[in-house]
Formats: structure tokens, sequence, C-alpha cells
């Protein structure tokens, strides 16, 4: 007898869904798509323990007949394609009759479905064997339950993820599905909550407000291009609209949701110079072009495609993309923004622009500033205050030609923003007895020792500095450090970034970020501690959320690390910034106090020695 034997129907299914069923949120898919392909205008997904103990899925449809019904859980049975031709020209989102039949063999089913002509049928299966059928009275379309998915395959089950982490897979696909089809109105309810909504009157900036937000929506332009082969249009956000991942670009082929690593490049190149590194734009494109250029069976879950005349529909999208980008940029909109109303707090900045140039108080401060430095030469382990904490120096102070107006960088720290060190220790690397002569460029002190000169970064070294302070700082966070804000802060997320965020409040409160809900997918800040950054704290905030949503669900430790990073790089002085001596005097002194005083936070290095041998040797005073 041979060995080879003919595989059980119901095994084959089983096996089958260990390609199609991955998770709660592909049987919605599944579902879904069948939804669609019928022609429904009206889609309502209900979500019990995000599908793990019910996905229903109700329709208005075409629905189907008795025959139809139970032909639907049959393995390749399918009525979108019936010859050889067909498979080169697929224009519904399901064609391989796999989905159903596989479902059911991993979960119990409940199916309820008319045509409109004839009575309705009910049908319940329990792995994937029909255990009743009975007609019921029932309105046209169809309408799915699906429960305890993977009840006969505890291995799969284990496996799962976290309820939020499965729901949010479900709301992705949902927002997918619906932006793909503006002109069905969908609907996802979890556990009673409704998390999407949309209208189904074919407006994609309408779904993408109901996705991202209206804010995010209206700061999307459109685009669209055309070829001999291939049509292109859809939105793209104003490069001041970004996210850490690419997962907000969005890609239809014909209707169909895919995934499409080439095309995802078309679009960041179209943005070229205008995103900073590691950032990505929402996006939503609409490929269109004859199903014979494209073929969909190439992945189980048919996420993938491969595309005939590729170079060519990469180019159109990235000529079309960067087309639009450019005009909107080229014709700004100004908007009347309120800025956040802080209650004040006493703090330093030399670069304020003087209201008057007061030739006495100058020379009282010079007075003052030899006064002071000669105390600090007479004992050197005595810290002194910084020289830039006295008022009448700023009221004084003409703010340097070189810094842009609109900017400020509180520099150096003064006794609220760099409180005392303890005494550097005898096991810490010594640092150089500097004497500074000068700055090239506006960028890099000049000081020398007997031993030769060095070359400081001050961006660097700055950066160094507000680093230990904002690192100690974040890793203590007092709650009474709290500075209110008269007018909070509003952001807005979807329904699946809100679950994330929701998970990590208390992750985000103890690196200083106090996200309070307000509604079911927006948060407001009402307050932020007082040692955050002037004029960055909607920044700083955002970022760090930016963070914890690409994480999902991120240490607490790496997220102080990036919040300390992040605050000492915004407000350390940049390049092309000119000091006087008596500032990069404070700025070496301030340096000598850091822990690690020889690298910034990214490992870069604050100064390079040049060491007299080696400049007598370039010179040739010395062979």
């Amino acid at each position: 007898m041979g060995k080879i034997q003919i595989m059980d129907e119901w095994l084959s299914n089983k096996i089958a869904a260990g390609e199609v069923v991955e998770r709660p949120s592909s049987v919605v898919k599944e579902l879904l798509e069948n939804a669609i392909d019928a022609g429904s205008t009206s889609i309502e997904v209900f979500l019990e323990e995000a599908g793990l103990t019910s996905i229903q899925v109700t329709d208005n449809g075409s629905g189907m007949d008795e025959e139809d019904a139970l032909k639907s859980f049959s393995r390749h049975a399918t009525s979108k394609i019936s010859k050889e031709q067909d498979l080169f020209r697929i224009r519904t989102l399901g064609f391989r009759g796999e989905a159903l039949a596989s479902i059911a063999s991993v979960s119990k089913i409940n199916l309820k479905t008319s045509d409109g002509e004839n009575s309705g049928i009910e049908l319940e299966m329990e792995g994937g064997h029909v255990i009743n059928m009975q007609p019921t009275a029932f309105r046209k379309g169809t309408d799915i339950t699906v429960s305890q998915l993977f009840f006969n395959t505890p291995a799969r089950l284990k496996y799962l993820k976290t309820i939020q982490t499965e729901l949010g897979h479900s709301i992705d696909l949902l927002n997918r599905l619906a932006l793909g089809n503006p002109d069905i109105a969908f609907k996802l309810v979890h556990n009673g909550q409704t998390l999407l909504q949309t209208n189904g009157r074919g407006n994609v900036q309408q779904v993408l407000a109901a996705i991202y937000g209206v804010h995010n929506a209206k700061k999307m332009v459109p685009f669209s291009g055309e070829s001999h082969d291939y049509k292109v249009h859809g939105f793209a956000t104003l490069p001041e609209v970004t996210r850490a991942s690419k997962n907000y670009m969005s890609l239809f082929v014909n209707g169909r949701w895919v995934k499409h690593y080439l095309v995802q490049k078309a679009i960041v190149d179209a943005y070229h110079t205008y995103l900073p590194i590691e950032r990505y734009p929402i996006v939503v494109l609409y490929i269109e072009g004859d199903p014979y250029l494209t073929d969909v069976n190439v992945h189980p879950a048919k996420h993938q495609v491969r595309l005939s005349k590729e170079p060519e529909l990469l180019s159109l999208v990235e000529k079309s993309v960067r087309e639009a980008i450019r005009g909107a940029i080229h014709v700004p909109v100004v908007e009347k923004k309120e800025k956040p109303v802080r209650v004040p707090t006493e703090q330093m900045n030399i670069f304020k622009p003087a209201p008057s140039f007061d030739e006495s108080k100058i020379n009282a401060i010079v007075h003052k500033l030899n006064e002071e430095q000669l105390v600090v030469k007479e004992n050197q382990t005595n810290v002194m205050p910084s020289v830039w904490d006295e008022t009448p120096f700023e009221e004084a102070l003409p703010t340097p030609v070189e810094k842009p107006a609109q900017e400020q960088f509180d520099f150096p720290m003064n006794e609220e923003v760099a409180p005392n060190p303890p005494q550097i220790e005898e096991t810490k690397p010594p640092f150089p007895d500097l004497e500074v002569v000068g700055q090239i460029h506006g960028t890099y002190i000049v000081a020398q020792m007997e031993d030769g000169f060095y070359l400081i970064d001050q961006h660097a070294a700055q950066e160094r500095i507000k680093y230990e302070y904002f690192r100690d700082k974040v890793g203590e966070v007092d709650p009474n450090e709290r500075q209110a804000l008269l007018l909070p802060l509003t952001f807005h997320y979807s329904a699946d970034e809100a679950l994330i965020l929701k998970e990590n409040l208390q992750g985000l409160q103890e690196v200083g970020i106090y996200l309070e809900e307000f509604g079911q997918s927006s948060f407001i800040v009402r307050d932020h501690p007082t040692w955050f950054p002037k004029g960055f704290e909607q920044e700083i905030i955002e970022e760090l959320i930016e963070e914890v949503l690409k994480e999902r669900k991120p240490d607490v430790k790496k997220l102080r690390e990036e919040a300390a990073i992040m605050m000492s790089c915004k407000r350390s002085i940049k390049a092309n910034y000119y000091l006087t001596k008596e500032q990069m005097d404070t700025l070496l002194r301030d340096l000598r106090k850091a822990d690690n005083p020889f690298t910034c936070p990214h490992g870069r290095p604050v100064m390079i020695h040049f060491s007299t041998y080696e400049v007598e040797k370039m010179f040739k005073r010395v062979m």
C-alpha cells in the first residue's frame, strides 16, 4: 500500500488557516473583504475582547441563498473567478475561496444571510462542521459572527498578544479599508464603545479627519498624476506634520491595500530636504492601472503585489507628490495660533533683545566681572554664581547679529537651571586647565595650555552640560515642580494610537508628560515640569509621545534617556553663534563640572587636542 494519501478536507482547511488566519484582525480582514466584494454600502464590525471572544460583521450587501451559504464554507469555493484568464484581471479583494473554510475550521460560526428574494437562512458551524441550519427572517445582506477563535488550536491562542495589541491591529485594518473605500460607511465597536465611524459619502478628507483628526486632515494636500499605464492620486501632509514610522503611508492598488517598499521609498524621496531624518509623512496613495499589470497572488494574505513597469510607476509617484508639496510650500498659509500662557517664573536669558543701550550699566557690569574673576582665581574650589545670573547684564547686552530673532537659547545655565554639582571625584578623568583664546566661525572655541591647544564644539559642550542636568531631573520627576498652562495643549490621535498612549500614561508621567484623556482619542496637557526648555514644551511632548507610539511599550529608562537628550539639544547654542570671552570662559567652567565632559549625549567628541609637538612638526620646526 502506498504511503501517499489524499489529505482530509477538514485537516487541509486547518493547515490553510495557519497561513490565512494569524490573529483576530486576519478574520476581520477576510470578512470585511467579502462584505466589500458583495457591494455593501454600510458595514458594521462588533468586537468583544479584541475579537478573541467574538467578531461580528454585518453588511447590507447582496447576501446569499441557501445553496451559496453552504458552498461558501467549502474550500476553493468562489464566485470571483471561473477560468484561468480571470486570474490575471482580478478586480475583487477576495478570489481564492479559502478564507471562510479556514476561519470555520478554527472557530465557531453563526451565519445569517438573505439575497432579498428568498427567505433568509441561519447556519451554525463548529470546527468546520455544520451543526445546525434553519430558515430565518432576515433582510438583504449578511451577518456573520465568529466566536471562540482558536478554541481547537491552543498553541496559536497561546502566542497572541495583549487585548490592546490585537485590538490595535484591527483598528489599523479598519482605518486602511475605510481610506480605500470612502464610499462605504464603516463602524467599529469594541466592547460597546464606538472606535471608528465614517459616513460613506465618498469624501477621502472626511475619512482622514475621522482617523487622524481634523487638524491633520486640513494639513494634507491633494496630488495626482498620470502616465501611459498608471494613474495616481491621493493626499499627503505638509512637511510640518510628520510621524516617526512609515506605517502612516497607506497604499492602494486598484482598491486593494498593499505593502510595497519601493513605492514607500518613492514617497519619502519626494519629501527629500523637506523632512528631518527618520521622520515620515502621512500619505494615502491610490494607484489605478490595468489589472493585467499587477499580480496579487503572491502572498497568502494578499498584502503584497508585483507590479509591471515598476520604474515608470515609481517615477510618477515621486513626481506627483513632490510637485504637490512644493506648490503648497510656495504658497504658505499663516495660521494665527494662540501661544500657551505660562505662569511666570524667574528665567535668565542673555540673548533677549535689549530695550536700550546704557553705558553706565555696562561699566558697572565690567567692574563686577573683574571682581568675581579675581575671587575665582584666588579660590578655584569655591563655586561662584554664573556672571550671567545678573539681570542688569541681560538688559544691557544687545542681541548678536548672527542669531535669528525667533530663537532664544537660555545660555548658559543660571542657578535655576544648573544647580551646583557635587565635588569632582578623584576617579574622574582630569579636565585640562584651559585658557580661552578665541572662536572660529562662531562654532568652535579655541583654548590653549602648555601642551598645545584645543578646539571645543560649543554646541556639543553645552549639550553635555544640559544633558546631565536634565538626566537628573527626568530621573526623579518631582510632581511639585509643575508649571501650569492657562491654555492647555491638545493632542489628537487615531483610535489605535490612543490605545497605546492610554497603556503608557504612567510611563509618560515618569518623564514629566502629564497626559489627560480628553474624549475618545484626544489628550490634553494642563501643566509641565518647570525645568522644561522654554519655547519647546509642545515640541518635546509631541516627540516623546511619538517615541511611545513607535515603540508601543517603551522602556521607561530608555524613554528618560531620550527625553534628556532631546531637551539638552533643543536649547543648546548652535553653530555660527558668536560668544564673548566671558561666555566662553563660563561654558568651559560648567563643562569642567560634568561627569563626562569629553563627549556629547550622541557620542560625538566635545573637544579635540592639538599638541605643541604636532603643530611644530607641521611647520617643520621639528623633524
